[in-house]
């Protein structure tokens, strides 16, 4: 019996659904359901009763849970303290972040933890902070790269890493691109390329509408940077980004101009407090600290 399908059986349990298992452990819905039919197949038995909406355990699986559990977390216990005696932290880090993130390099940081804690098993999905900040509480992701101003519950504690003010991003032929300054009421009458509403950046230039009392038209909603580029560019609207946004590769020729007042795009990273935060968590917190003192 391995112990990957006790891990497997323990968080389908939990979630009583095997799509929200599967992100949760990020693998597959496919190599989790072949996992779960192994793990029956060696216990005699079903461990679940299945249903369109959500799963059930079964008598067997109910049994099964408790010793389940306490061999997963013997398990770690061992793993642990096999590497402090080594010196070493180990473990499994689920790590989440936007997908423009945009102010931190995320993989670099992924990388400097790889090279200084190789036995750290590195796990990363992408999502909006709203989610992703649901997902750290939950237990789901060790840490998150969170941007914007979501609110903090009193299990997770946040580290400022940087901040960046937005940017208006329009086509070299605008009218506002020879604007130094464009005005709230000029920016409300033009037709804006945005993310999605659960993208802090959508959030962001949102609320700062919402501040001014005025209203604004997204007409072309994305979920990648370059088709955001690519929009701005052939004139269809213009953009609210993060400096560095502006600043890519992709966004040659593009014109970006201050907004009338202070915009911040914040970035921090979110992590379980104190007992919630696993040494993997906390050896990529310093890390990250170390990061932002560069």
């Amino acid at each position: 019996m391995e112990l990957r399908h006790l891990e497997y059986f323990v968080a389908v349990a939990e979630e009583r659904h095997f799509t929200r298992a599967a992100r949760r452990l990020m693998v597959s819905q496919s190599g989790l359901s072949a996992s779960i039919r192994t793990l029956e197949r060696e216990l005699g038995g079903p461990l679940f009763v299945r249903s369109t909406r959500r799963v059930e355990l079964t008598e067997i699986g109910r049994a099964v849970l408790t010793d389940a559990r306490r061999a997963i977390a013997g398990a770690e216990a061992a793993k642990q303290a096999a590497a402090e005696v080594q010196g070493l932290v180990r473990g499994v880090l689920a790590v989440g972040t936007e997908q423009c993130i945009g102010v931190v390099d995320v993989p670099g940081a992924l990388a400097k933890l790889h090279a200084a804690h190789p036995r750290i098993e590195i796990r990363l999905r992408h999502s909006g902070s709203a989610d992703l900040m649901r997902e750290l509480v939950a237990g789901q992701l060790d840490v998150a790269f969170v941007a914007g101003d979501e609110p903090v519950q009193d299990s997770v504690r946040t580290v400022p890493l940087a901040a960046e003010p937005m940017v208006l991003l329009t086509g070299p032929r605008h009218p506002l691109a020879t604007v130094d300054v464009p005005a709230w009421s000029e920016l409300s009458a033009e037709t804006f390329v945005d993310f999605h509403r659960d993208w802090s950046i959508r959030q962001v230039t949102d609320h700062a509408f919402a501040e001014q009392g005025l209203t604004r038209r997204v007409a072309l909603e994305v979920n990648d940077v370059h088709s955001l580029l690519d929009l701005v560019r052939c004139e269809l609207g213009v953009a609210i980004v993060p400096r560095p946004v502006a600043m890519k590769d992709k966004a040659a020729g593009l014109v970006s101009r201050p907004l009338p007042g202070e915009v911040l795009w914040r970035v921090s990273l979110a992590v379980g407090d104190g007992a919630h935060a696993s040494p993997a968590a906390r050896a990529f917190c310093a890390l990250c600290g170390a990061l932002t003192a560069e």
